[in-house]
């Protein structure tokens, strides 16, 4: 017997021959790795109405719909007696109806880099409030220099719902209704248009948001990014760099970081459903030595269990430090109720609001409908399946 097990394509060297490792150590089933380029969550997606796809894959997901559709497989007794060492944060968006349905890898994050010496020269702190960043990025900003880069986009892309998180409010309630009909997320998102208008922001870098070069190459003094460049910038800059967290409102939020996480999913096409679940907790339950080194010998990331995140020497000092304190006190994840048509609908709103200075109550109003719309249509899935 042989397991299928996929992964989406990672950046990072190494990571591919780690995984093939992995497979190649388990004895109780042959396991064939398939490394799939391109669009990832789309092709398995396809794959997953097939006999032809995956017994395993990795998933930044499941969706609610995959879930509802009966396409995955319960995997909730894999973690009975050590579901507490997981993240809560990545750990929720995988939990439906009470039940596990993806075991979480590693926990990727986002966060602020800002030029410790640039801030310095400028007479600026480091920015503690949403108001003070617009400031802040106004201050640093010269001919030569911008004080922000939130993505060649402006930000719509990959802010998303950190600014409504740290203004106090949710995109989705634990009682799956709209998380940000409230005032409080027009005002939020009209600040973010301010830091455009004052031609703040950097537009048109050499790379986006994920590559750190602008930051590194003093393109900007502060830029949004995720964890996974802190070696780099830290190879470069020395200790001339701090991190943050999204800053809060200054009312009634907090700041605020996106987490994320891939997981280990079964496809409930598989014709070895059991093997596939055995496979899964043997390499993300059970074998936490693989664990910490997926997470940390080749990209940077935070290992999903506690346990592993707290005694890893490499995250122990420093900005490192910072951002899994950040995690830990600030973390959010998508919520598994939030589908890709209610991201879609935000996200082209966000864009207006911050490029166009489209008015954020009319944007957002209809952003609403739609939302609901959505999770009306979740609820009633749930009641006919």
């Amino acid at each position: 017997m042989t397991l299928a097990q996929w992964y989406h394509q990672y950046g990072e060297p190494g990571t591919e021959q780690a995984v093939e490792r992995y497979a190649a150590a388990y004895k109780k089933a042959g396991v064939k790795v398939q490394w799939r380029p391109g669009n990832y969550d789309q092709q398995t997606a396809a794959a997953l109405l097939t006999d032809s796809g995956p017994d395993v894959f990795e998933v930044n997901g499941p969706t609610i719909d995959q879930i509802q559709g009966g396409q995955v497989v319960d995997l909730s007794d894999l973690l009975k007696d050590v579901k507490d060492d997981f993240n809560p944060a990545v750990l929720a968006p995988k939990t439906y109806d009470g039940r596990i349905w993806g075991i979480p890898q590693v926990i990727d994050m986002q966060l602020l880099y800002y030029r410790k010496s640039l801030l310095k020269d400028a007479g600026v702190e480091p920015p503690a409030t949403l108001d003070a960043l617009v400031d802040a990025a106004r201050k640093l900003t010269d001919s030569k220099v911008k004080g922000l880069f939130l993505g060649n986009d402006g930000g719509a892309g990959v802010l998303g719902g950190t600014p409504l998180y740290a203004a106090g409010l949710q995109l989705v309630t634990e009682d799956g209704k709209v998380g940000f009909d409230d005032p409080a997320a027009a005002r939020t998102l009209g600040k973010l248009h301010q830091l455009y208008a004052d031609q703040s922001l950097l537009l048109g870098a050499p790379a986006d948001w994920s590559d750190p070069s602008a930051l590194l190459q003093e393109l900007t003094a502060m830029q949004w990014s995720g964890l996974w460049a802190l070696p780099q910038v830290r190879k470069e800059l020395g200790d001339d760099f701090g991190v943050l967290p999204f800053p809060g409102d200054g009312g009634q939020g907090k700041p605020a970081v996106p987490v994320g996480a891939y997981g280990a999913a079964v496809s409930a096409r598989s014709r070895h459903k059991d093997a596939a679940k055995e496979f899964v907790k043997w390499l993300w339950v059970e074998r936490t030595d693989y664990q910490e080194d997926f997470a940390l010998s080749y990209g940077f990331h935070i290992p999903a269990r506690i346990s592993l995140a707290r005694k890893a020497t490499r995250l122990q000092n420093g900005p490192a430090a910072d951002a899994v304190r950040f995690t830990t006190d600030h973390g959010y994840a998508q919520p598994l109720l939030w589908t890709p048509a209610a991201q879609t609908a935000y996200q082209d709103a966000l864009s207006r609001i911050i490029r166009s200075g489209a008015n954020p109550e009319n944007e957002l109003r209809a952003v609403v409908r739609k939302v609901a719309g959505e999770l009306n249509r979740v609820k009633n899935a749930k009641k006919t399946s």
